[in-house]
């Protein structure tokens, strides 16, 4: 059984070759260290404080960059609510596909659930119709059999909340998204995007790339 991350989907949408190389063939490739360890402290620290666990010695060990980044955090007016699950494992089935990944926090405040996702960079740039806001929304919405739902990107960054409401009419939409992208996928017909041959790491393994 193939679970969709959003990671899967959105790799799929920018270059099926790449999903093919990525997912299929499951070959990896070097990532910026700096960026990944920044992230996974903070996510780590975010989780053993929203557990209370005592996180003096952490918070000691922290960069100055990261420290700054932990604050904001901290500081968040959603980082206050009662908390239900850190880094907690769901999927949703739409028809015959799942799709699931991994939430950072889940959080409730009265009747609704907010899900929690800390971006070291920034949101998404059309967060409403990100893959990763379709899919946690959908499994959040039928894990609780509610509409009560909202996504909410904390950029540490730039300090800035980007918060989406689920609707019917917006879940009957990333129903419809979400399995004509898998529909796809599951035609096997891996080529190559011409529009982002030149930056891809796969790029020496690729022969589909076009060349100018």
């Amino acid at each position: 059984m193939i679970v969709y991350s959003p990671n899967m989907l959105k790799t799929f949408e920018k270059c099926s070759k790449m999903y093919f190389f990525k997912y299929v063939k499951n070959l990896s490739m070097p990532v910026n260290d700096e960026i990944f360890e920044t992230g996974k402290n903070i996510h780590a620290m975010a989780s053993y404080y929203l557990n209370r666990e005592n996180i003096d010695r952490f918070e000691d060990a922290l960069s100055e960059k990261e420290n700054s980044l932990w604050q904001n955090l901290k500081n968040n007016e959603y980082f206050s609510y009662e908390c239900l699950k850190t880094e907690y494992n769901l999927t949703v089935k739409i028809d015959e596909y799942y799709f699931g990944g991994r939430l950072d926090a889940l959080v409730k405040s009265d009747n609704d659930y907010i899900i929690l996702d800390y971006k070291t960079g920034s949101a998404p740039k059309d967060a409403v119709y990100d893959y990763q806001t379709m899919v946690y929304l959908l499994a959040v919405s039928e894990l609780f059999s509610t509409c009560n739902v909202i996504f909410v990107y904390i950029d540490l960054k730039n300090k800035k909340n980007t918060e989406i409401n689920l609707s019917e009419s917006l879940k009957q939409e990333y129903k419809t998204r979400l399995k004509t992208i898998a529909d796809k996928i599951s035609k096997e017909n891996y080529s190559a995007s011409k529009d982002n041959c030149k930056l891809c790491e796969y790029g020496k393994i690729c022969y589909d790339k076009i060349l100018d």
